[in-house]
């Protein structure tokens, strides 16, 4: 099945759909500098199997999308509005948010501060903001401000596709091979006047927040996530040496928890992918077969 682009809210969001139209929306919201192109192995199946329409966007900065003005900034909360956006021109309400890493923390938020949009949640490798405590405050401004006053520096680019995803392979902050890669990479390339691929992520997206949510701010946000959500956490994934991790799970009150062999990015690791469609398609018949029971008098 092959993805059809989209252009979103004024075309300022990029996007690609799998899936019939007229369909039931999930959402997917992807991983930092990462892209849509992240869930490219998982969708087409998930849309086929479950009778729904898969919308991935490119987050602002991210992919085909536009970057943010000149002194704009990419806090995770600052998303938000951008996803209500999407929403609203898909004319879609109580859609399911699909996300990973990154993504799933923004998908948690909005199920916390706009209910009425969110009726379910799938998570991989991902739940909440990463916290600081408050004594790390000052410092956090302090290494956000400096990193903001730097020159840029110029990219040379790259000669090949191949040579840009062995660089996306060796600077990853996250274990991440070739194959796995590759999806991300090619989406988030172009070639420029001078024959060289260029990165299109907005470069500011690698400078260290401003700012970071308190870890009692992260637990009352997820203590207000009241629908069904499903985790898919990777055995080799990053979600363990989460400060609060293991709390912030019990205070969302509907969480199926489930930890899946793999890395980071479980949900497109040849290895893994259909583990986790499998796992997918479980929790929402059953989710369904609930739902159903419930409304029977």
């Amino acid at each position: 099945m092959r993805p059809r682009d989209l252009r979103l809210a004024d075309g300022r969001l990029a996007a690609l759909s799998w899936g019939e139209e007229g369909a039931p929306i999930w959402l997917a919201l992807h991983g930092w500098l990462d892209n849509a192109a992240s869930f490219s192995r998982l969708a087409p199946t998930l849309a086929a199997t479950l009778g729904v329409r898969i919308v991935a966007l490119d987050l602002p900065g991210h992919g085909h999308s536009q970057a943010r003005g000149a002194g704009a900034d990419y806090p995770l909360w600052g998303y938000l509005p951008d996803v209500l956006d999407a929403l609203e021109a898909l004319d879609a309400s109580r859609v399911t948010l699909f996300g990973h890493s990154m993504g799933a923390g923004i998908a948690t938020m909005l199920a916390a501060a706009a209910p009425e949009c969110v009726a379910r949640l799938v998570l991989i490798d991902g739940l909440a903001s990463t916290t600081d405590e408050p004594a790390a405050t000052v410092g956090q401004l302090q290494a956000g401000l400096r990193a903001r006053r730097r020159p840029a520096r110029d990219s040379r680019g790259y000669a090949t596709v191949e040579e840009a995803l062995a660089a996306r392979v060796r600077g990853g902050v996250t274990r991440l091979d070739a194959e796995t890669a590759r999806p991300i990479v090619e989406r988030n390339l172009q070639r420029d006047r001078d024959g060289r691929f260029h990165w299109r992520t907005d470069p500011r997206l690698s400078a260290p927040s401003l700012l970071r949510w308190s870890p009692a701010q992260m637990l009352e946000t997820m203590a207000a996530v009241d629908v069904p959500t499903l985790l898919l956490q990777a055995s080799a994934g990053v979600l363990n040496e989460r400060a609060h991790f293991h709390e912030a799970c019990r205070r969302i009150a509907r969480l199926t928890r489930r930890v899946l062999g793999g890395g980071h990015h479980l949900h497109l690791e040849r290895a893994t992918v259909a583990r986790v469609g499998e796992e997918i398609v479980r929790w929402q018949v059953a989710c369904d077969r609930m739902q159903d029971k419930e409304k029977t008098p």
